[in-house]
């Protein structure tokens, strides 16, 4: 994993919710605190990102609220509220957000890490983006 700079923001991320975080620390140690946590909204009123998938229900909202949050983090990245990001998601929403991300994003993306760790305790969290 490659460091992740000071105030580095990290979204920790599912199909069901997110937290924001900031790194606290310095670029060589991290500590991680929560800024804001974010749950899917008018979800009836947009779309799936991408494909529609073949699963109802559920699955689609899930892909709607990895839409939200690709637009989320564009609209950080083009209205320069973040430096560096580390996208945290399960894999189906992160392949969800990527073709959806900015390239602005992705110049700022110092890691992308697929597991599912949004309803984990921070110290857990921190552990998986520390581990080499």
């Amino acid at each position: 994993m490659p460091r992740i700079p000071a105030n580095a923001l990290v979204m920790v991320a599912d199909g069901n919710g997110a937290r924001l975080f900031r790194n606290a620390g310095t670029d060589f140690r991290l500590s991680l605190h929560q800024d804001s946590v974010l749950e899917p909204t008018d979800i009836n009123d947009d779309g799936p990102a991408g494909v529609m998938p073949p699963e109802s229900g559920m699955r689609i909202d899930e892909a709607t609220f990895a839409k939200q949050l690709a637009h989320r983090l564009n609209e950080g990245a083009l209205r320069q509220e973040y430096d560096h990001v580390v996208l945290v998601a399960d894999p189906r929403t992160l392949g969800q957000m990527r073709p959806l991300l900015h390239k602005e994003v992705g110049q700022r993306m110092v890691a992308e890490v697929s597991k599912t760790l949004t309803r984990s305790p921070l110290p857990d969290i921190e552990r998986a983006l520390s581990a080499s």
